[in-house]
């Protein structure tokens, strides 16, 4: 695990149909964040296009691509020439009939360290992502390893830090966060697409930002890590609906889960500078890894734990 001082940057920022223009956007604001000492900077969750999950259109898979491919070269060569590692969400063509919600994790001299599939995927009204997206099965190295007793979840080794990386739906299971904390993770990227149905906005708007924000300083206390979320910006359309309007409010958390840095709605960059010693600290003073009773948890492996037998009316 590293040692020293890292600052950590993510974009939120909007995206549209003009995906040669998200990409450039993208790599001016990457350029900005480590203007001002990002060294390690996140896209949201498929930055370099619309959020088109909204319906099932079998055209929309046109929008997939390589990895490596056109998007993470011109990533991986901002990443050199600046020395900052990037984190860069796309949506990944793997095979013929075969696509993934990825994110490519390039490091500070360019290289393509990985991909990181994302395991958790939705199915809900906008958001039809189990028509697009294989969940991850397994974590693919660029040079062609796969993961172990880890499943799909991953770890690397950057200049900078000891980073992992999931991606917006994981960031509501606490067992992806655990186990990315456990095999090193020193910071948690949760790359995100979320936002509000227009017509749930006044009832419950600000509720789900809450409870976003909320279940993923969670994690970072549980793990005594940093925790950084970068969350896309601006409504989207989409014939027949209401489309849906993306609420931003990323955010860095420490270990305590205290806000280190946030934005509101509008595109932002967010800064943090990380310290490990207080990841030291915080786990020292609360020995939550220690004192994990790993020998009675097997029963999370089941679905569900209740029993069908009636009850007896005695």
């Amino acid at each position: 695990m590293a040692t020293g001082m890292f600052t950590v940057g993510v974009i939120q920022d909007h995206a549209d149909a003009d995906v040669p223009g998200n990409v450039r956007r993208a790599e001016r604001l990457v350029r900005e964040a480590a203007r001002r000492g990002a060294q390690i900077v996140c896209l949201k969750e498929l930055f370099n296009a619309p959020y088109f999950c909204k319906s099932q259109q079998c055209d929309r898979f046109d929008l997939a691509e390589p990895i490596p491919g056109p998007t993470t070269d011109a990533m991986q060569a901002v990443a050199r020439e600046l020395a900052v590692v990037v984190i860069a969400p796309i949506f990944e063509r793997e095979a013929a009939g075969l696509y993934r919600n990825s994110a490519a994790v390039i490091d500070a001299d360019g290289s393509l360290l990985g991909v990181y599939r994302k395991m958790h995927i939705p199915d809900d009204p906008l958001y039809y992502e189990k028509y697009y997206f294989t969940p991850g099965d397994g974590h693919f190295d660029y040079h062609g390893e796969q993961a172990g007793e880890s499943g799909g979840f991953k770890v690397w080794k950057t200049r900078y830090a000891t980073i992992g990386v999931l991606i917006c739906w994981d960031q509501w299971f606490p067992e992806a966060a655990r186990i990315t904390a456990l095999m090193g993770a020193q910071v948690l990227f949760y790359p995100t697409a979320i936002g509000w149905h227009p017509a749930e906005k006044d009832a419950w708007g600000q509720a789900q930002v809450d409870a976003w924000r909320t279940i993923q300083r969670a994690h970072a206390i549980a793990n005594g890590v940093y925790v950084a979320s970068p969350n896309r910006i601006g409504h989207e359309a989409e014939p027949g609906t209401n489309g849906i309007t993306f609420f931003g409010h990323s955010f860095i958390a420490d270990p305590f889960g205290r806000y280190v840095a946030e934005a509101g709605a509008d595109e932002e960059i967010v800064i943090a500078r990380c310290d490990p010693a207080l990841i030291e600290s915080v786990r020292r003073n609360w020995p939550f890894m220690r004192d994990r009773r790993v020998d009675a948890y097997g029963p999370i492996l089941k679905r569900y734990l209740g029993t069908d037998e009636p009850r007896s009316s005695r």
